[in-house]
């Protein structure tokens, strides 16, 4: 059934594919991000989770934005959707930018790691000196402590080691000895505090890369993307419409349907009905007016004799005279009904959606549809149709379209004079 779909609709699936690549083309203005960068910024020292948060806030904040605009052009409103920060591993605050070009978004994040690094440092030297200066004076105030807790330390074990050795002796300079290193530790978390706490313990960890090529998804992979999502939207529907297709094509169903048996299926070649006027554009260029689910043999259209099958049709059928019914859209029925001759023989249409036969002089009623072209309903009032003129459904004769695959080729002109010469 697919390849049925590819054979009969393969320009209606060319013109989709070629409608969605379109409609990728014109998403790309909206989904695809261009260059992508990012930038590294390493934050020294111990860093508590709720500060790295915070300084990755302040790399995106107005001010940074604003510096880096002043800088790169525009305003910082325009780089809020450009820019986003993000906490590594490490103490690192990445910054990731994208631009339209490499170059672009390689600079702007580079010039907003080095803003956000100077107004971080800003923020921490211009926090308020006297509380800089009240922080410096109670570490110094705590390193006296430390240094005259120490020396009552010393004295206090001098005084122990009078020469005698006692237990009481022994724990005492025990619990001093495990003082003095405690306060040791406490001296060494102090300096590190204050070499963490510097100016100077924001790092930019070089340059951002120069991306290579733009950041999916890119506008090729949209083109090809929506051609492809639009090409498989077109072969799905046509085999959900298959699918959900009412039509009947199973003989049984149909004498079921009809309440009489199939008296003869006969293959004609698929042609295409006989319209008022010239065919439409798309239908010219789409050739969409034939059903695509016609089956193909692999013969040459003459070889399809249907005669003999007609004349069979007319044998099976009682010497009554018989009224030949066939719906009014069915062009292939009609005519296939006007090859059934004799004066016996009486064709009709009838509307399929409400089907009226008039009163004649036949005795019984012979149903010509093509197959795939009526609906049970359909068919079930056709046969209620006829019932309603006295007219019992002798059988049904079914007509099966199919589409030859082999083209004979003509000769040219002076061949056929050449092939008729003595």
């Amino acid at each position: 059934m697919v390849g049925q779909v590819l054979r009969g609709r393969w320009r209606t699936l060319v013109v989709l594919a070629a409608l969605g690549a379109v409609v990728g083309a014109g998403s790309s203005l909206l989904l695809s991000p261009g260059y992508r960068t990012t930038a590294s910024v390493l934050l020294q020292g111990p860093r508590e989770a709720d500060e790295l948060l915070t300084q990755a806030e302040v790399a995106t904040s107005s001010v940074v934005l604003d510096r880096t605009a002043a800088v790169l052009g525009g305003t910082g409103a325009e780089l809020r959707d450009k820019v986003a920060t993000s906490v590594a591993q490490g103490n690192v605050v990445t910054i990731e930018a994208t631009g339209d070009t490499a170059e672009q978004a390689q600079r702007m994040a580079d010039q907003l790691a080095q803003e956000f690094v100077k107004y971080s440092t800003q923020i921490i030297a211009g926090s308020g000196d006297a509380a800089v200066q009240l922080a410096q004076e109670r570490r110094e105030t705590l390193r006296q402590q430390v240094t005259q807790t120490n020396q009552r330390i010393s004295e206090l074990s001098a005084k122990v080691d009078d020469g005698t050795t006692t237990v009481e002796s022994l724990q005492l300079r025990t619990e001093l000895q495990g003082l003095r290193s405690s306060i040791e530790q406490a001296m060494s978390a102090l300096n590190a505090a204050d070499t963490a706490s510097g100016l100077g313990n924001m790092v930019v960890l070089g340059s951002a890369e120069l991306p290579a090529s733009a950041a999916a998804p890119t506008v090729e992979q949209l083109v090809l993307g929506g051609a492809a999502l639009f090409f498989l939207l077109g072969l799905l529907g046509h085999l959900f419409a298959a699918r959900t297709d009412r039509r009947l094509r199973d003989e049984g169903e149909i004498a079921g349907a009809l309440g009489g048996p199939v008296l003869a299926t006969v293959e004609v070649v698929d042609e295409l009905p006989v319209t008022d006027g010239e065919p439409s554009l798309r239908t010219r260029l789409l050739r969409d007016d034939r059903p695509w689910n016609v089956p193909r043999v692999d013969v040459f259209p003459d070889e399809i004799d249907d005669d003999v099958h007609f004349h069979r049709l007319e044998a099976r059928l009682s010497p009554q005279r018989h009224l030949v019914v066939t719906a009014e859209d069915d062009h292939l029925g009609r005519k296939a009904a006007g090859r059934i001759t004799g004066d016996r023989f009486t064709v009709v249409t009838v509307n399929p959606v409400r089907p009226v036969v008039q009163d004649t002089d036949a005795e019984e009623a012979l149903v010509v549809v093509s197959v795939g072209s009526r609906t049970a309903w359909e068919l079930v009032g056709i046969a209620e149709a006829c019932a309603d003129a006295g007219l019992a459904v002798a059988g049904a004769a079914l007509i099966r379209p199919v589409r030859p695959t082999r083209v004979r080729e003509e000769l040219p002109v002076e061949h056929e004079a050449l092939a008729g010469t003595p």
